[in-house]
Order: C-alpha cells, then sequence, then structure tokens
C-alpha cells in the first residue's frame, strides 16, 4: 500500500527515536564512566572534541555525496558503521575493563557515521514534508528526540548500577539496527538532478554549494551565529554531570534527574514549536531561544553550592528554549535551500559549528579546571546574552527568518 507522507515521516522518525534513545543512554554512560574514573572537566571535554572532531573535518565534503547518491541509503550504511564501531567495545568489555583511550578512539569513529547520517536524515525530510509544514514538524522531529532524551538518564542511571558498559553499549548497538529496519521500510523519494553513475568533483560541488547560500539573503548571518553559539551550548551539556556532582554535590542519580528535566523542558518546546511552527517570528523564536538559555546558565553560575534544586528548575526552562533555535534553524535552512543543494548546505552547517566547538571545548575543560565550573557557566551566560541581542540586530537575518 503507498505511504502518505505522514505515515512516512512518522515511519522514519519511529526508527530514528529508538536509536536516538538507545544512542542517549551510551553517551550518558560514557559520561558517567568517565566521570567516575577521571572525575575530569578536562577528560570529558576532550572526549566529546574527539566524539565531533570528525564532523567538522568531513562536514563541508560530506555534502557533495549527500546530494548525489541515495540518502536513505547513506542512512542504512552509516547506522550499520556506527554499530560496527561500538561491536568493537562490546568485544573488549567482554574480557576486562574498557580503557579510556579506546572509548575515545570508538567515539571518533562513530562520530565519521554521524558526520554522513545526520545531514541525510536532516535532507530527507524536505522530501517527504510540504515546505509549508516544515517549521511544524521540525517542532514533531525534535520531540521524537526528547522523548527519547527524557527516558534515556533514567533508564542510563539504572542500568549503569545494574551493567557492565558494554552490556550498555550492546543495547545502542540493537537500537541502531531497529532504526535500519525502519529505514528499509519506508519510501523516500529519490532526487533525480543528478546521476549516481558520474563521479562527483567535490571541490567544484562544494563551491557551488556555497555559491547557492551566499544567494540567500541572511543565511550566512545564521551560520556565522550558529558556529558562536555552538562555542557555549555544547561544552555547556558536556559539563551538566560536571556540575551537578563536585559544585552541587550531588550523585549519579540527581545527575539524572537534571538530565530528565531538562529533556522535558526540550519536549514541551517541541510540542510547542509543533503547535505554534506556522505562526511563530522566525528571528525572534532564535533570539529568545539564545537569550532564555543564555539566561538559565547565567544564573546558574550565580547559585550557592546549596542551590541544586533551583539548578533543576533552570533546567526545565534552558530546555523548553533549545527547540525554537534548533528547529527553527534547521526549518530556514530546508525552506531556503532547493533540495538538490540541501546536503552539502545542511553538511556545511553542521561542519561550522563543529569547527567552532572545539573552541568552547577547549576553553571549558581548560577554564573550568581553573576557575571552576560554576564561574564558567556565569562567563558563559553572558556572552550568550550577547549573542542573543546581537542575531536580533542583524538586518540580513531578520529578511532570512521572514514568514
Amino acid at each position: 500500500m503507498p505511504q502518505n507522507w505522514k505515515t512516512k515521516f512518522i515511519l522514519l522518525w519511529s526508527g530514528q527515536a529508538v536509536s536516538i534513545l538507545t544512542s542517549s543512554i551510551l553517551q550518558m554512560a560514557i559520561v558517567w564512566y568517565l566521570t567516575e574514573k577521571t572525575g575530569s572537566a578536562a577528560i570529558l571535554s576532550f572526549a566529546t572534541l574527539i566524539g565531533f572532531l570528525p564532523q567538522a573535518i568531513l562536514g563541508t565534503f560530506i555534502g557533495v555525496y549527500i546530494d548525489r547518491y541515495n540518502r536513505k541509503t547513506i542512512m542504512i550504511l552509516s547506522d550499520l558503521f556506527i554499530a560496527g564501531a561500538s561491536l568493537i567495545l562490546v568485544v573488549v568489555g567482554f574480557w576486562g575493563e574498557i580503557p579510556i583511550w579506546l572509548i575515545i578512539v570508538v567515539l571518533f569513529i562513530r562520530s565519521i557515521g554521524t558526520a554522513f547520517h545526520y545531514p541525510s536524515l536532516q535532507a530527507v525530510t524536505p522530501l517527504i514534508v510540504p515546505k509549508d509544514q516544515l517549521t511544524k514538524y521540525a517542532g514533531y522531529s525534535q520531540s521524537f528526540e526528547s522523548v527519547s532524551m527524557v527516558a534515556s538518564p533514567a533508564i542510563s542511571a539504572v542500568l549503569f548500577g545494574l551493567w557492565d558498559l558494554n552490556i550498555i553499549i550492546l543495547l545502542d548497538v540493537f537500537g541502531a539496527m531497529f532504526a535500519v529496519f525502519m529505514l528499509c521500510i519506508v519510501e523516500i523519494p529519490k532526487l533525480t538532478a543528478r546521476a549516481e553513475c558520474a563521479t562527483p568533483h567535490v571541490i567544484k560541488e562544494v563551491r557551488e554549494g556555497l555559491s547557492i547560500l551566499n544567494k540567500e539573503p541572511g543565511t550566512t548571518a545564521l551560520l556565522a551565529i550558529s558556529a558562536l553559539y555552538a562555542v557555549i551550548y555544547f561544552p555547556i551539556g558536556t559539563l551538566y554531570p560536571l556540575i551537578t556532582m563536585t559544585y552541587f554535590g550531588g550523585t549519579f542519580t540527581q545527575s539524572s534527574v537534571v538530565e530528565v528535566v531538562f529533556s522535558f523542558g526540550m519536549l514541551t518546546g517541541s510540542l510547542l514549536l509543533g503547535i505554534l511552527g506556522r505562526k511563530i517570528n522566525k528571528i525572534r523564536a532564535i533570539s529568545g531561544s539564545i537569550a532564555v538559555y543564555g539566561a538559565g546558565v547565567l544564573l546558574t553560575g550565580l547559585l550557592p553550592p546549596n542551590g541544586f534544586y533551583v539548578f533543576i528548575i533552570l533546567s526545565a526552562i534552558m530546555g523548553v528554549s533549545v527547540p525554537f533555535y534548533t528547529g527553527v534553524e534547521i526549518s530556514i535552512l530546508q525552506m531556503k535551500i532547493k533540495e538538490e543543494y540541501l546536503g552539502r548546505i545542511l553538511s556545511l552547517s553542521a561542519s561550522i559549528s563543529m569547527v567552532a566547538m572545539p573552541l568552547g571545548l577547549v576553553l571549558s575543560g581548560t577554564f573550568a579546571e581553573v576557575i571552576g565550573v560554576e564561574k564558567w557557566f556565569l562567563f558563559s551566560g553572558i556572552f550568550t546574552l550577547i549573542l542573543a541581542v546581537v542575531s536580533l540586530i542583524i538586518p540580513s537575518l531578520k529578511h532570512c527568518c521572514d514568514n
């Protein structure tokens, strides 16, 4: 029976939601494993950096292949590649304790697969969802992710206390296999603009993508804001368990509570974006999201060590704000850029953020060790609020975000 576009969307994102759930469980388990073994902000930041580095290096060029070849096939092969890398840790874990260096190596390998998978997934969505529904369904896709993220910290906390890390990794392998199964049964239209048999001219086609980007007013400014925001956003998320357990004196359970509350906030924000997606002012949504997140980070840095429960409330508020940035930004690019160029632009967007992220990770890892993690939150919040104001007053960004 032919599938309508809503059925395709549900099938696609159901598989992705399960895979995101198991990956989030594994991510939390690895963070706690590294925290338990090292207790170092520098190690956590370095592991995060290594986990994203291939996406930063490869992202600019990967989009050429995403635009030329079958995006569904790329996603399936990427999932299988990631699962294969994870199995290395599973095997080693059966023979003894998994060394820190091997975890970091596998994070690097998995990131190569993610560099292909994530922009392919985002580039597939406009092939399924009508353009006038993209912002609305960006909210719903964020909801799928948020539901998985809500459950993952609590599940991870339980499993981390019961199972060895390699068993949790095996669970993620099963999640990837389920995502592959759902991809196999969903019907995704193919692009016909380019012949798959032709040899890609990578540099030429990257330049072509950049030319298309420059022709859309405000998109360059949007990517610049994304890069600057990445300097703060990603490292702060990495340091959440550390500030909970070292500054606030919390436990693994309390760390998982913070993650669950943040994810519940993201779920609420995603549902609101799904409801309001076609009505919101996009530039105000983006700048407002950055401002709310920045205020939450700043206030966290001002809290005393006994302010953990206030931190939980702030985490929920920050979580609500996130989809109004991430979902709206992606929907703008999906609406502004033609499908045959979208893989390159989305890969470039991810790559720019990933290139900016190492600076944030180096700064956060270094200064959190020297001045204290809570003071780094304070300074990060101030920078983020300034960025929110800048994003609101850039003229070309206003044109880019017009409904």
